[in-house]
């Protein structure tokens, strides 16, 4: 019977509360459609420039799923790799082939060099049989044991150079700079959130609303007093991940210094502003699987290109998206403030938003 009890009320507490039946129930009902969305998702075709090739090459190149765009000349690869938005550029002139790769993202970087290869290797196999069959018909009208140039059908060997990277670059080289913010990101929010709650739940709160302070003080108050430990965890996260995880880092440290401090001031002012929603540590553990889990789905570890143009618009409103844009930027790509100036000002414009909801949230304890 004191286990039947016991039954009754967990069940009774549960229906009772209702947020923790939404997360039971709905939660992975929105994740794993997210998942099946993104991991269903027709991946963007690559875009190639092509100079120099024959026709049956360019038509062998397309019948592999790949973009073309045809070049009368070439002047600076870099420059119009950047300016076409091209995946690589191809160049042929007489025996030498020459592939230029952009390998931002290095896992579709080798799947283009592969394709590309394919490509060419049936065309030179084409040339192959039909100089044999030349080769037979003029040995069949002349004398015999004339010598056979075989280098003639020799496999051209295929130069390849890469914008970004190198041939031993691989998908976790693009991927590390996106897990250091993630992880400021999470822990920060999570540090902050339930700091601020349980500031709630001893009734400290409470009693600094019962003062003459106003909100937005209060607000910047626990901002300042959180941030700065914020800025030290960051600044440890991101100093260990490159100074003895030896992470690759091609552009400024500063930079990367700068960039995760300023996700960790967004998560900081997400973590406050959802703890105002929640009446314990379990119900602040709730709000992840709805605020932070989606951020790594949108951080650039799965293709954005690829993704249905609905799940484009839900990306640009996630801050990973643009944090995990610029650190890919300066850790990877080598980019310099110039680049990720705009991802800064749209994470700045997060941490405002969050601000003025954080003031306005502050209203269901005290409306001055």
């Amino acid at each position: 019977m004191r286990t039947i009890a016991l039954v009754k009320r967990i069940c009774i507490q549960m229906v009772r509360d209702k947020r923790t039946l939404a997360l039971m129930m709905v939660a992975p009902l929105v994740i794993l459609t997210l998942l099946h969305y993104l991991l269903s998702a027709d991946s963007a075709s690559p875009k190639l420039g092509i100079y120099g090739a024959e026709e049956s090459l360019i038509e062998q190149i397309k019948g592999k799923d790949i973009e073309v765009v045809l070049y009368d000349k070439l002047t600076n690869t870099k420059q119009m790799i950047s300016k076409d938005n091209l995946d690589g550029i191809l160049q042929i002139e007489g025996d030498s082939i020459h592939l230029t790769l952009t390998n931002d993202q290095p896992s579709s970087s080798k799947i283009l060099q592969t394709k590309v290869s394919q490509a060419i290797s049936v065309e030179n196999a084409k040339t192959k049989a039909n100089n044999l069959n030349k080769f037979v018909q003029d040995i069949q009208s002349k004398l015999p044991n004339i010598p056979v140039k075989m280098d003639q059908l020799n496999t051209p060997e295929i130069e390849t150079a890469y914008i970004y990277g190198s041939g031993d670059t691989t998908f976790f080289d693009q991927l590390s700079p996106i897990l250091v913010g993630f992880f400021v990101f999470f822990f920060v929010f999570l540090i902050s959130g339930i700091g601020l709650l349980r500031e709630r739940t001893t009734g400290t709160l409470d009693r600094l609303m019962a003062t003459p302070i106003q909100r937005r003080d209060i607000v910047f108050g626990y901002l300042i007093g959180y941030g700065l430990f914020a800025i030290v965890q960051t600044l440890i996260v991101v100093l260990y991940s490159v100074k003895v995880l030896d992470i690759m880092l091609i552009g400024s440290l500063w930079n990367v210094v700068l960039i995760n401090l300023s996700l960790a001031l967004v998560a900081l002012l997400l973590g406050i502003l959802l703890s105002a929603f929640a009446n314990s540590e379990f119900q602040m553990m709730q709000f992840i699987p709805i605020a932070i889990i989606p951020q790594v789905f949108f951080a650039g570890i799965l293709p954005i290109e690829g993704m249905p143009a609905w799940m484009q618009i839900i990306a640009k409103c996630m801050p990973m998206y643009y944090g995990g844009n610029a650190l890919v930027d300066v850790m990877y790509k080598g980019l310099g403030i110039e680049s990720i100036k705009n991802d800064l000002f749209v994470l700045l414009g997060f941490a405002f938003i969050f601000i003025v909801l954080n003031i306005l949230a502050l209203k269901k304890y005290r409306k001055i």
